[in-house]
This record gives C-alpha cells, structure tokens and sequence, in this order.
C-alpha cells in the first residue's frame, strides 16, 4: 500500500462515488478505479461494494479507514517534523478559496505570507466551498477559505474544523423597477415566483438559499446558474433575474444601481466566512498553522 493509494481510498470512502472522488482527487476516473482494484487485489478483499449509483465500504473496508486516514495525517505531521527540525519554514502549503469572499483578502494574505517565508512554495485553488471543504477533508489541501451556514457543523467522520472570520448576512438585489424593488424589506413567500440568478450548489451560498426555501417550503426558480460573482451581478443588471447574495457581495461596485433590499425575517439564515483545516490539526508548528496565525479570527462575543 501508498499513499497515493490511501489517498484515493479515503476521497472514495468520503465521497461514495467514483465521479466525485476523482474530482476531489483530481485524477481521472479510470486511473482512481484501476487503483482501488489493484488495492482490493493487494489486499485480497473488497473494499467497496458498488451500484450503479454509490459505492459503500465493506466490513473490511470500514476497518481500512481510520489507519488510512492515520496514515495520510502521518505523512503530513513527518514532513512537518522535519521543516521544524532544520529550523527553518520550507516546503509547500496547498490552499483553497471560494471567490469573493469580503472578510478576506486572500490575494493580499498569501502574498504577505510568501514574504514572511519564501521558501514556502504555495499553491492556490479557487472553488465552491463544498468542493473545498472535500479536499480538506481527504488530505488534498491543507487550509482553505470557506463559506456557509452561520453555526452549520459538518457532522461527517473527521469533518473539517472550521475557523470563523466575519459573519455577515443575506441582501435580496434586484433590477430597479422591478416588482420588489421599492421594498424597504422582503419577506421569504414574496421571493417566491422571482426568477433567481445564482452558483454552482458547491458555493456556501447558494447551499444556504436553497435550505432556506426548503426549510419554508417555497419554490424557487433558479433559471441562470453561474460560477463568478460578477458575471451574477452582470445577469441581473440585464434584468434576467435577481439574487440572494451576502452582503459584501451587494457593495461591489458592479452592483451599483441595482436594488438592494434586506430580508424582513430577522431569524434569517447568515453567511459565514471561514478557514478550515483538517480534523485534528491544532496548526501548532504547521505551515497551514503559520498561515493561520496571520488570519484575522472572529472573537466571539
């Protein structure tokens, strides 16, 4: 066994389907299903049985799991041990970032980061926080910048621990002239009937819209799906629909003119900004740890 094999093994384990596992481990679906079969073979069982819709994890393949994850956490902590024992802040920091964020400026923080330890080499990707929180998950990054549910916990075996940053909430914007647009507020059952620009479901905020009329049993229509901020706004400044965004995203400068109207709900679900990193992981010592340290927390009240 290796440990690219681990890590393939645990994406699989996490995700409970192929398609998405290679996605998260950014391999080709072959390549990660020709892996789990020569581990099964090496192994001499099952570690999964498969539908045509899931894979879930044989008796053996449930006893494999936690000393595969012990064994990825290990690899790490080795590397780790080893920069802290030369003295010396090396080596490479993988790190992820939903767009757009408001609370952070992540640009600014790794370049500030690269100047305080440039022999770090640091890697960046940007996606849906869902996707992230993933790859944190499975050993694919060390740190990333992500958003959700205010107080939403992730209740999944070795869930990401989730720093907060800022917490902000959600403004309904829409076209001027449109029906809801001389609102001083809106209330959950007049969106209904709206034609909605939004994310991808992997975005933090589109996952807290969508609960949020589940949770009310509203329908909603979201008829333009996109994966930037300011093709979203561009959407609505066009008057083909209007949104649900946090409100740091209402204060960009592409959606001025636009109608900016708060929800009347005062329970209304908020969106947090946040840093996670593995389960377990105090960062003491850590490159992601020395990152982290230069975060500006949110300090609870």
């Amino acid at each position: 066994m290796d440990l690219r094999q681990m890590e393939y093994f645990v994406a699989l384990a996490d995700e409970g389907q192929f398609t998405r596992a290679a996605e998260a481990t950014r391999v080709s679906q072959s390549g990660l299903s020709a892996a789990i079969r020569t581990l099964e073979d090496e192994l001499r069982t099952p570690l999964f049985t498969r539908t045509t819709r899931r894979v879930e994890l044989t008796g053996a393949g449930r006893a494999l799991l936690p000393h595969a994850r012990a064994l990825l956490a290990q690899a790490v902590a080795g590397r780790d041990a080893v920069i802290a024992a030369r003295g010396e802040v090396i080596g490479t920091l993988r790190v992820g970032g939903e767009q757009c964020l408001g609370a952070i400026d992540v640009p600014d923080l790794l370049a500030r980061f690269h100047q305080r330890y440039p022999k770090v080499v640091v890697s960046f990707e940007q996606a849906g926080s869902g996707q992230l929180l993933s790859e944190v998950r499975s050993g694919l990054l060390d740190i990333a910048f992500v958003a959700g549910a205010d107080g939403a916990l992730d209740t999944r075996p070795q869930a990401p621990v989730i720093h907060p940053i800022a917490v902000e909430p959600l403004v309904f914007v829409c076209p001027p002239g449109s029906r809801l647009a001389g609102h001083a507020q809106v209330a959950w059952d007049e969106l209904e009937g709206e034609t909605f620009v939004d994310f991808h479901e992997s975005w933090g905020v589109r996952a807290i819209t969508d609960a949020a009329f589940r949770a009310r049993d509203l329908d909603r229509r979201v008829a333009f799906v996109v994966n930037d901020v300011h093709t979203l706004l561009d959407f609505v400044q066009r008057r083909l629909g209007s949104a649900l965004v946090p409100r740091p995203i209402a204060q960009k400068p592409q959606a001025q003119g636009l109608a900016q109207i708060p929800l009347a709900d005062p329970s209304a679900p908020r969106w947090a900004v946040g840093v996670a990193v593995p389960a377990g992981a105090d960062g003491v010592g850590t490159i992601a740890g020395h990152l982290l340290e230069m975060v500006p927390l949110l300090v609870p009240a």
